[in-house]
């Protein structure tokens, strides 16, 4: 036996199972944000933003999974679009953190109702009671990996 064999089957790997999983999703969810010309990277920085209020570019680079090169353009598109605006880090004027503008507030409110039953149908399909046992699992998975780095 080969080397390369000693892999597990994709269809049991738990990285491409994710991959998997989230293309599946994403295909009901690429739709709305075409018909709202927003793209999955800057609807991920919206939503972050929406959940944390003003935050400065790594915080939201970590919790938006988004590289810190790709996260300036990312700004600088949302804020010509007016959803975000720069202000001045209160604590420490010399750094600059992003909010939403009062145009992103309302554009969030605009998309929440499509938002929220595309997910109600990914729930109803799978499952109320596994679908959130499956963000909880992930969610401790995150934190034990992350303590034992």
């Amino acid at each position: 036996m080969s080397d390369h064999m000693k892999y597990a089957q994709t269809g049991k790997s738990l990285p491409i199972s994710l991959l998997r999983t989230r293309e599946l999703i994403m295909e009901n969810v690429r739709p709305m944000l075409a018909r709202h010309d927003v793209t999955e990277q800057q609807w991920r920085v919206l939503r972050v933003v929406s959940e944390l209020g003003a935050s400065d570019a790594s915080t939201i680079s970590d919790q938006a999974c988004i590289l810190p090169p790709s996260l300036s353009r990312i700004f600088k598109t949302l804020i010509e679009k007016g959803y975000l605006q720069a202000v001045k880090n209160i604590s420490d004027g010399r750094r600059t953190v992003v909010d939403l503008s009062p145009a992103g507030h309302h554009f969030l409110d605009l998309v929440q109702p499509e938002s929220t039953a595309i997910f109600d149908d990914l729930r109803d399909a799978v499952g109320h009671d596994r679908w959130e046992q499956l963000v909880a699992l992930l969610s401790d998975i995150r934190q034990d990996l992350k303590a034992s780095r």
